[in-house]
């Protein structure tokens, strides 16, 4: 990969790649750490030569893996650094994506991320997780259920 390809890639994924891998570890430091070791992994590869579409799943694929090895090993502890102000004109009526998104699960949230955000299709989603389609399928559609307790505006959720 020439560097001119190499900055139009950088270009056009750096930014979604930070903000996934940002709201997956909820800490901007290991964001900019896995942002850097993914490009540095991706140049390395054998892959170098990918369409920009592969790239970017592979590119997710890598951030992905390097998430999850650092949560097996410990290094990181997922908190709730990231406190981004939401600007509402009804604060009741809308959905806080931030709060929806800190309160579930990582995979859960990685899912979500993943399929609405990044607008990845199951078959994409399972390339960067490593799942099989049909878990894609499961596991979103029960991260959706666990969503949805974050849609009910805040009236209707004291009746309940």
């Amino acid at each position: 990969m020439d560097e001119t390809a190499f900055n139009a890639l950088y270009g056009a994924l750096a930014d979604p790649l930070w903000k996934y891998v940002a709201r997956a570890s909820r800490r901007h430091d290991i964001a900019d750490d896995v942002l850097q070791e993914s490009f540095f992994r991706l140049i390395k590869s054998k892959h170098a030569d990918l369409s920009a579409a592969e790239a970017r799943l592979y590119l997710f694929r890598i951030a992905t893996n390097l998430l999850n090895d650092r949560w097996r090993r410990g290094y990181d502890a997922i908190g709730p650094e990231i406190t981004e102000a939401v600007s509402e004109s009804n604060p009741d009526a809308t959905i806080d994506a931030t709060r929806m998104l800190q309160g579930l699960k990582p995979r859960a949230s990685q899912l979500l991320w993943l399929a609405f955000v990044e607008g990845m299709s199951h078959k994409e989603i399972a390339k960067v997780t490593g799942l099989n389609t049909m878990s894609v399928r499961v596991l979103l559609a029960r991260a959706k259920r666990q969503a949805r307790v974050y849609f009910i505006p805040k009236g209707e959720a004291d009746e309940k």
